[in-house]
């Protein structure tokens, strides 16, 4: 990859596995599923919607992967973007009544994004905000083709339409439609999202084949229980979340699965590190690291000769010195952690994050023969949730 680097204590040797070349070949050839980003001719145009890039203001409504990875690219890319986001992505009254009370005060574009186009919380939010602030020409729609109610809701008020991609399910959508055309509307550059979808050169192919099927053993043993994100790179945290969601749905299956868990760094290290390095031996550790010059540095010691070694370091370079501390005593404790440093904080970078781990999520769940793309158990909480708000004789409250 061109501005990440891999670096894991996982593998002893990185070698490739004919099962899974074969399986990553051949689903690269399809143009459904996520496979179709990494089509050269796969590329996105919004320009009819340009006039909406005068909202100096957007609120995105959506549930998970309807949204979740456009709040990554909106954190990573926050020193480019030069509007104000709102995320409505949970049933918090508290939030959504708060922010009811601002949104009079200036133009705002509002966005909603469900593929099924009847996610109930989707659904619920809409429901709050139509009669005041829902109209023709300051919001849009991104939602499956079928007649759902978001579809039927377009339909109704004459708001724009933007069809989401049938074959790619929501926590796999960020570079399609759903992440890129807020992305567009942010002002960010769509070609180099294109660039970053992971060029799989012969080198990035092994790697990834290789790291995939080490995981897929490790999520199969069952002395592992826990994925630690330990982030030193604070922009990747919604970054972070997105993988989480995407880790969990996706290979939580079957008995099968490790619990995902962002962990902020080096604020973690005086709150969890002591159960991270002398609690049970059940843990892996994704390390995220950004090595870059802080512009401001520390210029005077106030704190005594012990603390003197601070001056003339950046914020930066203390948090980066943790980490390899911390690297350190990993190695000392044979604890297993992989590395995943970043050179660049742009469009491509976080193109190649999206990519990578979408392609080695789906190897690991072909290696461990389950599909990566539903996610059955979670039918069942939504069916009685129906059958409890279609019970109209009793009060919850």
């Amino acid at each position: 990859m061109k501005n990440i680097k891999d670096i894991n204590n996982f593998c002893k040797s990185i070698k490739s596995d004919k099962l899974l070349e074969k399986i990553l070949s051949n689903n690269l050839k399809k143009n459904i599923n996520f496979f179709q980003y990494f089509n050269k001719d796969y590329n996105l145009n919004f320009e009819k919607f340009k006039k909406f890039r005068k909202f100096k203001t957007l609120v995105v409504v959506g549930m998970g992967g309807s949204v979740q990875g456009t709040k990554a690219i909106n954190s990573f890319l926050q020193f480019k973007i030069k509007k104000d986001v709102i995320f409505l992505d949970n049933l918090d009254d508290f939030k959504i009544n708060k922010i009811k009370k601002k949104l009079s005060q200036r133009k705002i574009l509002f966005i909603l994004i469900s593929k099924s186009g009847n996610t109930l919380e989707t659904l619920s939010i809409s429901n709050l905000l139509s009669s005041r602030f829902l109209k023709k020409n300051n919001t849009i729609i991104i939602s499956g083709k079928n007649n759902n109610p978001l579809n039927f809701f377009s339909k109704k008020k004459g708001i724009e339409f933007i069809k989401h991609n049938d074959s790619i399910g929501g926590r796999y959508s960020v570079l399609s439609e759903v992440g890129m055309f807020p992305s567009y509307l942010l002002g960010l550059k769509l070609n180099s999202f294109h660039k970053g979808k992971i060029s799989l050169t012969k080198k990035n192919k092994l790697n990834l084949i290789s790291m995939a099927n080490d995981m897929a053993n490790k999520f199969k043993n069952s002395k592992y229980r826990s994925l630690i994100l330990l982030n030193y790179c604070p922009v990747l945290n919604e970054f972070l979340y997105w993988y989480q969601q995407l880790v969990a749905e996706s290979l939580g299956k079957k008995g099968k699965g490790l619990l995902p868990v962002v962990s902020p760094a080096p604020r973690d290290h005086h709150s969890l590190l002591q159960l991270y390095l002398d609690g049970p031996k059940d843990k892996l550790f994704y390390i995220f690291s950004y090595k870059k010059e802080g512009k401001e540095k520390l210029k005077k010691n106030f704190f005594g000769n012990k603390f003197k070694n601070l001056n003339k370091k950046s914020i930066n370079e203390i948090a980066y010195i943790q980490k390899d501390s911390l690297i350190d005593v990993f190695k000392r404790k044979k604890i297993p952690f992989r590395e995943l440093r970043i050179s660049a904080i742009n469009e491509e970078t976080l193109s190649e994050l999206f990519s990578y781990f979408m392609l080695e999520t789906f190897l690991i769940g072909s290696k461990m023969k389950i599909n990566p793309f539903d996610q059955p158990a979670v039918e069942e909480v939504k069916k009685i949730t129906l059958k409890k708000l279609n019970n109209r004789t009793k009060n919850y409250f």
